[in-house]
Parts: C-alpha cells; sequence; structure tokens
C-alpha cells in the first residue's frame, strides 16, 4: 500500500439535479464543454492528474498547494466569465474544495482522510466559491495573489475533528465592494535584525533571536507570517520598507537589532506599516541576558495587541513556552544551529559539539537533542562517519519524549529512520513534521530525497519545489531538481532549475571562496546550460579544494560523466561510494546524472562490489 502527501481538488456542480431535471441533453453538453475547453487544460497546465470524474464531481491531485489554489482559482473565474451572457438558472457553476494531506494509493485512484476533507470542504463553498484548509493557507502564504475570509473551525460532515476553513476571495482585491468581512489576516515579516555587538561572531545570536521570534508570530492563527528564509534573503540589503512588503506582499514589518555584551543584551523592535512606511510602535529593552525570553514574549504581545489580532489560550501558552531556563544553553544552542546548515563536515562537527554543550548545561532541552540528531545524520550520510541509527533514534526519541509537538524533532527522527531502512515509518514523521510546520524545509527536504530513493519523481519534484519555496538560497535543492526534471523529460523546468543552481552556487562562492561545494554543486547547472568550460574550470576547483571528500568527488563524477569523461568518473564514483549507507545506493541507483554509465561493466562491478559490503 504506497501512501504521499498531496494536494487535492474537489469540485461539484451547483444545483446539478435541478440542471438535469430542467434540461438533461443541454446540461450534459455545457458540462461537457466546459471540462473539455477550460478545466482540463486547466489541471493540466498547472501539472495536476485527474482522479476521477463523476457525474456531477471531479476529483484532481497536484504536486503542490500553489499549483493546487492557483488552478482552482483561474477555473472559477473562467466559468464566471463563461456564465457573463447565460441566465441564471442555466449556469453550470461548481463548488471547490482544496486540501492537502495524506493519500492512500491504490492503482490510479487516492482515498484517505486528506481526500475526505478536500469533499467535506467543496460541501461548504459557496456556489463559484473556494473553500481550503487551515493548511493550505498556511502552505500558500502570500505567493497568490488571492485573499482569504477566515472562517474558524467548522465541524465537517462524518470528519472526526473540526477543521479551520478559509474561503477564498476571488473578487479584485482593489475592487470597493470587497466587504471589511473579507479582508485577510493581518500579515508580517520579520526581517532578521541587525548584529549591533561590533563582533561579527555574534551574528547566530541576532539570527537566532530573529527567528525564534518568527517562530513564536507563527503560532499565532490571526497573522499570516512570512517563513524565516524568505526575509532572511533581504539580509544586509538598504532597500526601503516599502519596496521589501511590495515584493513579500505584507502588511507589515519587524525590524530591530540585537547588542549582547557580557551578561547585558539590549534588543530594539520596530513595527512598520509597509504602506505608509509609518512607525506603529518600537521599543527598546535593557536587560540582564537571562531575560531574553522574557523580551522575545515581550515582543511577541506587543505586535499582537498593536495588530488587534486575537490571541487564543492555547496560542498564549504555546507563544509563553520557553525552549530553555538556561540561557547559555540557549546560545550554545543558537551557535549549533548556525553550524549545522552549512553541511560542512567540519561545521557538522562543530554543530555537534554545540548541541551537546547544550545538552550538558540542560538536560531537558529538546530541541538540543534534535539537533545533536541531525549532525550525527548528515555526518554518517555525507561523510560515511561511523555513527548508529540506532544512536540517532534514541536523541530523536528523546527530543520528541521532552516535547512531542517539535517539529524539528519529528524531521530529525524521519531522516534517521530512513537511515535505518525503515521508510514507511520515516514518511509518518516527515508528515507530522509537516503538519505541525508547512514551513519546515528541512522536512519537505529530507522527504523528497526518501521519495528520490523510491523512484517517485512527481512526488520528488513536488516535495523539492516546496522546500524550495521555504528557502531559496538552499543550493541542494535546485540541484536536485535539475536532474529530477531530466528524469521526467520537462526541459523547461530542467533549466529553469539549472539556471537557479548557477546563481546560487555564485553567490555562495564569493562568500565562500574556500567552500568546495558550491563550485561541486555548481556542475550540474553549467553543464546543462551549455557551459562546459566553465563547469570544467569547477570541477578542477572543487577536486583542489577537498580531493577527499566522497560528496565531492560523487558531484564531480556526475558531471564528469555528462561531459564524457566516463573513466575519470568511474574512478571518483568507487571512491565516493566506499563505506556508503544502503540509502546512498538507492538514491545512485535512481540518478539521472549517471545514465549513461549503466550498462558500463565497470559500474556494474562497482555497484556489486559495494552492495556487498
Amino acid at each position: 500500500m504506497e501512501r504521499r502527501l498531496t494536494a487535492i481538488l474537489a469540485a461539484d456542480v451547483v444545483g446539478y439535479s435541478r440542471l438535469m431535471g430542467a434540461d438533461e441533453a443541454g446540461t450534459l453538453a455545457a458540462l461537457k464543454a466546459v471540462r473539455t475547453e477550460l478545466i482540463d487544460g486547466k489541471i493540466a497546465q498547472h501539472q495536476g492528474r485527474i482522479v476521477k470524474l463523476t457525474g456531477d464531481g471531479i476529483l484532481a491531485e497536484f504536486p503542490s498547494v500553489v499549483n493546487a489554489l492557483a488552478c482552482a482559482s483561474e477555473v472559477q473565474r473562467g466559468v464566471r466569465e463563461r456564465n457573463t451572457d447565460v441566465p441564471q438558472n442555466r449556469r453550470i457553476e461548481f463548488r471547490v474544495g482544496v486540501n492537502v494531506g495524506d493519500v492512500i494509493v491504490e492503482g490510479d485512484d487516492i482515498y484517505g482522510d486528506g481526500v475526505n476533507v478536500a469533499s467535506r470542504l467543496e460541501s461548504v463553498a459557496d456556489p463559484g466559491g473556494i473553500t481550503v484548509s487551515q493548511a493550505v493557507r498556511d502552505h500558500v502564504g502570500n505567493r497568490l495573489d488571492l485573499a482569504f475570509e477566515d472562517r474558524g473551525e467548522e465541524k465537517l460532515k462524518n470528519i472526526e475533528k473540526p477543521v479551520h476553513v478559509y474561503s477564498v476571495i476571488l473578487e479584485d482585491a482593489n475592487d470597493g465592494n470587497m466587504t471589511s468581512m473579507k479582508q485577510d489576516r493581518p500579515s508580517i515579516a520579520v526581517l532578521p535584525f541587525n548584529n549591533m555587538s561590533g563582533d561579527p561572531e555574534q551574528e547566530y545570536f541576532s539570527d537566532g533571536i530573529t527567528e525564534d521570534i518568527i517562530t513564536d508570530l507563527s503560532k499565532v492563527s490571526g497573522l499570516s507570517v512570512i517563513a524565516r528564509h524568505s526575509s532572511f534573503s533581504y539580509k544586509g540589503k538598504p532597500l526601503k520598507v516599502q519596496q521589501i512588503g511590495r515584493e513579500l506582499g505584507v502588511d507589515f514589518m519587524l525590524e530591530g537589532s540585537v547588542r549582547k555584551a557580557g551578561a547585558r543584551v539590549r534588543v530594539t523592535g520596530q513595527l512598520v506599516n509597509c504602506k505608509k512606511g509609518s512607525h506603529v510602535w518600537a521599543e527598546r529593552f535593557d536587560r540582564d541576558l537571562t531575560d531574553i525570553f522574557a523580551i522575545q514574549d515581550e515582543i511577541t504581545h506587543a505586535i499582537v495587541e498593536q495588530l488587534k489580532v486575537r490571541l487564543l489560550p492555547q496560542e498564549r501558552e504555546a507563544v509563553e513556552q520557553i525552549p530553555t531556563e538556561n540561557v547559555e544553553a540557549y546560545t550554545y544552542c543558537l551557535r549549533g544551529r548556525d553550524f549545522y546548515r552549512r553541511y560542512i563536515k567540519h561545521y557538522l562537527q562543530l554543530g555537534r559539539r554545540m548541541f551537546a554543550k547544550a545538552v550538558d548545561l540542560d538536560p531537558l532541552y529538546a530541541r538540543a537533542y534534535a539537533g545533536m540528531a541531525d549532525c550525527d545524520s548528515f555526518l554518517r550520510y555525507y561523510y560515511r562517519f561511523d555513527i548508529s541509527t540506532d544512536s540517532i533514534l534514541t536523541l530523536a526519541d528523546k527530543a520528541l519524549s521532552l516535547d512531542e509537538a517539535l517539529p524539528e524533532a519529528h524531521a530529525s527522527r524521519g531522516f534517521a529512520l530512513l537511515l535505518a531502512h525503515r521508510p514507511d515509518e520515516a514518511v509518518a514523521e516527515f508528515e507530522r513534521a509537516i503538519a505541525l510546520d508547512p514551513s519546515s524545509f528541512e522536512a519537505h527536504y529530507l522527504y523528497g530525497r526518501l521519495c528520490h530513493g523510491q523512484g517517485k519523481m512527481e512526488k520528488t519534484a513536488a516535495l523539492f519545489e516546496r522546500a524550495a519555496e521555504i528557502n531559496p538560497d538552499d543550493l541542494n535543492v535546485p540541484t536536485f531538481l535539475t536532474h529530477v526534471y531530466r528524469s521526467l523529460g520537462r526541459d523547461e523546468a530542467r533549466l529553469r532549475w539549472a539556471r537557479r543552481t548557477v546563481e546560487i552556487a555564485e553567490r555562495q562562492l564569493a562568500l565562500y571562496p574556500d567552500d568546495a561545494r558550491p563550485p561541486c554543486m555548481g556542475i550540474e547547472g553549467l553543464i546543462e546550460l551549455g557551459e562546459t568550460n566553465r563547469a570544467r574550470e569547477w570541477i578542477s576547483r572543487a577536486l583542489a579544494l577537498e580531493p577527499d571528500d566522497p560528496t565531492v568527488q560523487y558531484n564531480v563524477a556526475c558531471g564528469l560523466t555528462k561531459l564524457g569523461e566516463l573513466e575519470w568518473a568511474l574512478d571518483l564514483l568507487e571512491h565516493s561510494l566506499r563505506n556508503a549507507p544502503p540509502e546512498m545506493i538507492s538514491w545512485v541507483k535512481h540518478d539521472a546524472d549517471l545514465d549513461s554509465l549503466r550498462n558500463h561493466p565497470r559500474y556494474q562491478e562497482i555497484l556489486e562490489l559495494i552492495e556487498q559490503t
């Protein structure tokens, strides 16, 4: 039985029985016309798949929530235009529901709660309207030019738990007839707080404070909060508030600074109206470092108060919950998180030590245990460290025993289960992480790697696309999407992601000239774009910087394969795959970059030798 996370669109004709009773032949002809002339094309355009057609209904699935909702809105607007000159009693109108959730796949059909909720959302939509779940609303954020009306939690027929429902407002956002009740939640972006400590090494602390404020604000259902990675893309850029507000599509922006000196900390915060450019609120906090959590809490409550947002009791409790009583442990954890995200052996080892120090200072610090698990997983996977999956699972389980609702701990456990060859359990953990935090980059990225190892390229593409939306600066994802779309035969998408790969690699290479990762990951994009001479230069640079790194060897081997340097590629591949974990072998078997090696006798020998060890 296959399970997967997917975006589901359910549509139904309004008053179908009445229409059929009045004019059966005319209704069937009109319905067929709207399907063939509008709906089928829109679903295909947004990379969707029609799962089933009933007399008056449609069930379709999409690789991403954004695709599904964009398709739904375009269909409803198209139907509205078609009905302009049609009498009211003869109009074909649809109700549409969109959900994202776990489904069971049997042949070409899908079942499960994800489908059931989509169908029930459709049933409570207005004629010509769209309703979506909270998960859809969170996934979409501000990426579509749509407004939403918050309808609160509703009890849907045959659905055990209430579902938080939103209606999509399809009117022009500038239409003066839109009622005030249909205004969306206030949207806010938190820009990276400036490090005013005079020490660049303290950057991790100001970044960590920013991230934790974003996390706290994201717990407030009355606010729409831009994800961390989108906000951080503006770090160090001297842009005006109005410009950033337009580009991110937000109403308000929080900016500030952090100065940490010994046992004292000064934090400033300013809430700005992006349209007017005026300050809504500003405050300066001069406190002992031990008051840092109280400062974050006060900033969050000030924003909620200024924006007239209702804070539900459970949200207040979640916001006020502090990660640790030990500020020194918190500081080590922030440093560990900064090192870990660089995904380089030296920094992964440093990050692991920082997380371990945090645990020494506070043995009940869940986030630190999850961080240790992540560092160990990547050291095992990328750098062949002799770390058992049992020990990694123990760390992840410890984190969850301390905080069962910690999204990163579920993602950590999912990765450990992937390494332990327990894919079904890993899927459950990744989906739990995504349900708790729809903006979890790690959960989408690692879930995508799992699907790639299983040869599920459509699902892989959908998860990697979402990961790229969450973190536009990550280099792994566009590289992988380039060859995933090559496998799927989608040349336009392949070239688009190849260009993105090279752009990000160039930026990172300028920032970290001694890091082999940008050139070795960028080789893929250069070759796809036909820049073979430059690709050879990057191959030489990567090998000069890290000649014995197995990840560098593997990526260079992929590039050499496409350049026709098969023997050199095989030499590097053999070195790279020594002591490789089985999950890496699964990746190799489905990596389109190595297709021209598949029938080479030496390739088969290398694979057989490695599988025997």
